[in-house]
């Protein structure tokens, strides 16, 4: 890019950013939010654009103050059978997979 379009560019952007500043109306022919059914009053244009504090919660950076040892959990036992896989149901016999070719159709 030459200069002069560079300057351009630059000279665009900084007329965009110079802005009369006014306060917040809505646009022409459209009314305010209507009042929300539980609210006392209709909240102000200020009230509508202020988020709710759930919406920005604070950031905790530091979440452990010191290093402490873990609290013994009795209930973070081993399993009772070293970990192996559950057993097959009740009244089932484990088969071998069945490795041989059928036909297509069922029943030649």
């Amino acid at each position: 890019m030459s200069q002069s379009r560079i300057l351009l560019a630059a000279s665009l952007v900084a007329l965009a950013s110079c802005g009369r500043e006014a306060q917040l109306r809505p646009a022409p022919g459209h009314a305010m939010p209507v009042k929300p059914l539980m609210a006392k009053t209709t909240p102000s244009v200020k009230e509508l654009l202020t988020p709710p504090p759930y919406a920005r919660p604070d950031r905790v950076d530091e979440l452990v103050k010191r290093s402490q040892p873990r609290q013994i959990d009795e209930f973070d036992l081993p399993p009772p059978n070293g970990g192996s896989a559950p057993p097959q149901p009740a009244g089932t016999t484990p088969e071998p997979p069945d490795n041989e070719v059928a036909p297509a159709t069922p029943g030649e």
